[in-house]
C-alpha cells in the first residue's frame, strides 16, 4: 500500500513540473543508480514536525524539550527511504543535524548508520556569524565531495538549506546538489515531495 501511495506521490510531483524539468529530474536519478557518478549530495529537510522553531525550554540531547516528528512525519521519512532504496543508489554516508527531528528522519530512512554533523544543526536562532560558519562548512563539504563516488545524504533544516541554495524545501523534501569546477553549488534534481 505504501509503495502505491509513494508511486502516486511521485507521479503527482512530476505532473507539476515542466516536461523538460521532468526528464531532467528522472534522468539524474537514473544516472545516479546506473553510473555511480561523482560529487552528488542530497540535502533533505527533516520530515513533518508540527510548529516552527523550538520551544523555549529546548535542550539539545533531550527530545522531550524539542519539536519532534509527528506520525505523519515518521511515515514521510520511511516513504522517502523506500523511494531512495528503490533507486538502488550507492550511498556513501548519511549525516544529520543533532536536533531530534532531523536525526529521527535520517534514521527512519533506513539507509545506514547516521553520523551527527553539528554544521547541519538548525540556524533558526543562530547569530549571523554562526550562520556564515555553518553554511560555509557545509558548502566546503559539498565541494570536497566533488571528486568522490557515492551519494552523501545530509538531513537538516529549512533555514540551513535555504541559506545554502536559496531554495525553500517542504518537510521531508530533498534537493540534489553538486559542486561545479568553480566551486559553485548547483541544483540538479529533487526527491518527491511527501503527500
Amino acid at each position: 500500500m505504501r509503495k502505491l501511495a509513494l508511486s502516486i506521490a511521485t507521479a503527482l510531483l512530476f505532473s507539476l513540473i515542466s516536461p523538460a524539468a521532468q526528464s531532467n529530474d528522472l534522468s539524474i536519478w537514473e544516472k545516479l543508480s546506473e553510473r555511480n557518478p561523482k560529487g552528488y549530495v542530497l540535502l533533505i529537510r527533516h520530515a513533518y514536525a508540527p510548529g516552527s522553531g523550538d520551544p523555549a525550554n529546548f535542550k539539545l540531547g533531550d527530545c522531550s524539550t524539542q519539536r519532534n516528528l509527528s506520525a505523519e512525519g515518521r511515515a514521510e521519512a520511511r516513504a522517502l527511504g523506500e523511494w531512495l532504496r528503490n533507486r538502488d543508489l550507492n550511498i556513501l554516508r548519511i549525516e544529520a543535524s543533532r536536533w531530534c527531528r532531523a536525526t529521527e528522519t535520517a534514521e527512519l530512512l533506513n539507509l545506514g548508520e547516521v553520523i551527527p554533523n553539528n554544521d547541519l544543526n538548525s540556524l533558526f536562532t543562530a547569530t549571523t556569524k554562526q550562520n556564515r560558519i555553518q553554511t560555509a562548512a557545509i558548502r566546503k563539504q559539498i565541494i570536497n565531495h566533488r571528486p568522490k563516488r557515492g551519494l552523501v545524504i545530509m538531513v537538516g533544516h529549512f533555514v540551513n538549506f535555504s541559506a545554502l541554495t536559496g531554495i525553500g524545501l517542504d518537510s521531508g523534501q530533498g534537493i540534489l546538489v553538486r559542486a561545479n569546477s568553480k566551486g559553485q553549488i548547483k541544483i540538479v534534481g529533487y526527491s518527491p515531495t511527501p503527500d
